[in-house]
């Protein structure tokens, strides 16, 4: 598990009180106070985990999260808002950001999803290790799980960590029913009733990405009152 930690936070009295509390976790911090600050650490050093907020003075953190994903940065990352804009807190999720907490928070609380996350993040770190050369095959869609490349009819699909992670946990089960709770435990790592609508609006994206109809050939088959599913008779080659 990479104890390393990045907070990217305007507030100092707040980014200092948290680089303590980590610390006395046995974490190791750097803290940025803001956006351009923290993609440049992430671009320059290896960090176990990121705290960002939304409110930073330069770019928000939004933009920070979207351009870390585009970079192809798999480091989970954890948003803090003190805002109550629920949409913004989706955008946020829906462009990979992990987890969202509002300020105040207690740090009991932060201290517990950042040790869910990276528990989450070491499994899946050990997973690639150990199935290097597994590939999945569903008609005309290929994913390589050791490369975390998608094809459809030969042509990469560009899906964001989530999204992959997520039909990779459907495909790697075909026929196999996954309540949303599940998903957001195997998926996101952590469980919590208030995200299940981030479930749904990454499998419509996956779909969207999958260019899926309504038709007996989609991949992602909903399961009405229970949840999601990939298709039977595909499975791992």
């Amino acid at each position: 598990m990479m104890r390393k930690i990045l907070v990217i936070e305007d507030d100092l009295n707040l980014a200092a009180m948290l680089q303590a509390q980590l610390e006395d976790a046995r974490f190791l911090v750097t803290t940025v106070a803001s956006g351009a600050e923290g993609l440049s650490a992430a671009g320059s050093q290896r960090f176990g985990l990121i705290i960002l907020d939304l409110g930073l003075p330069d770019l928000d953190g939004v933009e920070v999260c979207r351009r870390l994903r585009w970079e192809g940065h798999r480091v989970p990352i954890i948003i803090l808002t003190a805002s109550d804009n629920e949409s913004e807190r989706i955008l946020a999720l829906e462009l990979g950001a992990d987890d969202c907490i509002l300020k105040p928070f207690s740090y009991r609380e932060l201290l517990a999803r950042i040790k869910a996350l990276l528990r989450r993040s070491a499994y899946f770190a050990a997973r690639d290790t150990e199935e290097v050369d597994k590939i999945l095959r569903a008609g005309a869609l290929t994913i390589d799980m050791s490369k975390r490349k998608v094809l459809l009819d030969r042509c990469q699909l560009n899906l964001t960590a989530k999204e992959f992670d997520l039909l990779g946990c459907l495909a790697e089960r075909p026929g196999r029913v996954f309540s949303r709770r599940e998903l957001l435990h195997r998926v996101w790592g952590y469980q919590n009733d208030c995200y299940e609508h981030t479930v749904t609006s990454h499998v419509n994206r996956l779909r969207a990405k999958l260019a899926e109809d309504r038709s007996s050939s989609s991949y992602i088959l909903t399961v009405w009152g229970v949840g999601y599913k990939f298709r039977e008779g595909d499975g791992a080659s």
